[in-house]
């Protein structure tokens, strides 16, 4: 069994891609033309600004985050520096691999004089406390989501965010350090390489930061969807838990670049009976552009304020 889904892995991402691509053109194909009668007023455009901002906003405060993990570590940073890095690698997680955002900022924050050790480990630990904070808010929402009432949904959901809070406890942490320490130093005699820094805390800051981060992008959707179709208040639970939950599947789930497929399919899933699906379909790709634009306006702003430091 073991031999089967070893060979079977390389393809699981492109199976993955396949069947979000199925869903997704079914999707706009049975409900085309209640997508094509969609108008947005100036009011809307407006709004949809207002999500543009508020996703850009999302973003420089995730970098932020990004430097309270390295304070955890002990790690002295330079906070405007490190929000320039984060906001310069975010745009590359689009790229085949999904990787070359957190290599981009390993390296950027080794050149800064961080152990590559805590470097690595502080991306590792920033999707995970990401993932705990989508669970916890949509747990807070889910008795106002429809298709999530089921009971072991909301166990299975405990289940995972006990094991992710249970993954970032120092003593874990701790023990990755050590055993990262040793992977990298394996062959190395400088012993002044090998000076480890020890998370003494529960990194309660990071984990309210990135409580912080997913609300911001959960404000952002909710924008985009208000933009298209007027919302009562009575639905924003609603709405919160079901982009949370679509947020971290597009985060952990391999397939496209950047949670590409699966955020849409899950959030289509999630809200359609609760919504004009035409008007969800409409809102996601909306969203999507939104998001993507508001990463490349983040990597510009990073770049043009870097240039202007050099300059000086």
């Amino acid at each position: 069994m073991q031999h089967i889904l070893s060979r079977l892995k390389p393809y699981l991402r492109w199976i993955i891609l396949g069947g979000t691509l199925f869903f997704l053109i079914t999707a706009f194909k049975n409900n085309w033309q209640e997508v094509a009668a969609i108008r947005i007023a100036t009011l809307g455009w407006l709004t949809l600004a207002t999500a543009l901002g508020v996703t850009l906003f999302a973003h420089i405060w995730s970098g932020w985050v990004w430097t309270w993990i390295l304070e955890e570590f002990n790690q002295t940073v330079n906070i405007p520096q490190f929000v320039r890095v984060y906001l310069q690698t975010n745009i590359a997680k689009y790229l085949p691999g999904n990787v070359w955002h957190y290599y981009g900022r390993i390296s950027a924050a080794k050149t800064a004089g961080i152990p590559t050790s805590i470097a690595a480990l502080s991306v590792l630990l920033e999707p995970l406390l990401m993932a705990a904070a989508a669970i916890v808010l949509a747990l807070l929402g889910i008795q106002s989501a429809i298709a999530l009432t089921q009971s072991y949904i909301q166990l299975l959901l405990f289940f995972v965010l006990a094991g992710v809070l249970l993954a970032i406890h120092p003593h874990l942490l701790n023990l990755a350090m050590r055993l990262l320490s040793r992977m990298k130093f394996k062959s190395t005699t400088n012993t002044s390489d090998r000076v480890l820094c020890q998370i003494k805390r529960y990194p309660w800051r990071p984990l309210l930061g990135e409580l912080g981060f997913v609300g911001l992008r959960g404000t952002g959707f909710l924008l985009t969807l208000l933009a298209i179709i007027p919302l009562s208040i009575e639905r924003i639970p609603l709405l919160f838990a079901a982009f949370s939950l679509a947020w971290v599947l597009g985060l952990v789930i391999p397939g496209a670049p950047g949670g590409l497929g699966v955020f849409e399919v899950t959030a289509i899933a999630l809200l359609q009976h609760s919504f004009s699906t035409g008007a969800v379909i409409s809102a996601i790709a909306l969203y999507r552009f939104i998001s993507i634009t508001a990463e490349a306006a983040g990597a510009g702003l990073a770049w043009v304020n870097e240039r202007s430091i050099v300059g000086n």
